[in-house]
């Protein structure tokens, strides 16, 4: 999985070195939802004509909390976008890909999100890979020729593979795995501000 994120990547950084310089319009975005959970974020978005942009995310929470509680991750993610109106106004459908790692642990609740049980990070510590991608719907509201508020929301697929410990901190390997997750792979709130 190591050669298909590290290949993810590359593209991801032409993209970004790209179409910038051939873009009519350029946008940075930060998520809300991440921003909530301490997740450092930033996206791009460049437009390659009226009605379409690319649009890259990226995620990383290098962070280890009180009582060893970790949420650390880094996960980046592509996409392009069709706009049914005008670029980074109203209305857009998407095809998105995604690409990351995690380490994940000692997290003391009983939620359920998306689909999955978060009460499995309460006695182990999972680190893995996830590669996948999707569809998105999203909706932009213009706050003024610079500002917007953005919203999306996406299905699709990720493969997750994963290593299992026997505690948040320490401990034998459990265990190793794969799982096959079909669900919401992209929820965002961002606010954006148009740069040109």
């Amino acid at each position: 999985m190591k050669h298909v994120i590290n290949r993810l990547i590359v593209f991801i950084s032409a993209i970004l070195l790209v179409c910038p310089l051939y873009s009519q319009k350029l946008a940075v975005k930060t998520n809300l939802f991440s921003d909530v959970t301490t997740t450092i974020n930033l996206g791009i978005e460049a437009s390659v004509n009226d009605r379409m942009t690319v649009d890259v995310s990226g995620n990383y929470n290098p962070w280890t909390f009180s009582e060893n509680k970790k949420l650390k991750h880094w996960i980046v993610q592509p996409e392009f976008r069709y706009w049914l109106h005008k670029g980074f106004k109203g209305h857009f459908l998407g095809a998105h890909l995604h690409g990351g790692e995690y380490n994940v642990g000692n997290i003391d609740t009983s939620l359920k999100i998306l689909g999955t049980d978060l009460s499995i990070f309460k006695d182990n510590r999972y680190e893995g890979g996830l590669l996948g991608g999707g569809f998105t719907y999203g909706y932009a509201w213009p706050l003024s020729n610079r500002w917007s508020i953005e919203a999306a929301l996406g299905l699709g697929y990720a493969y997750i593979s994963y290593n299992r410990y026997d505690c948040a901190e320490c401990g034998e390997q459990l265990g190793r795995g794969n799982y096959d997750y079909l669900g919401v792979t992209k929820l965002s709130l961002s606010i954006v501000y148009i740069i040109k």
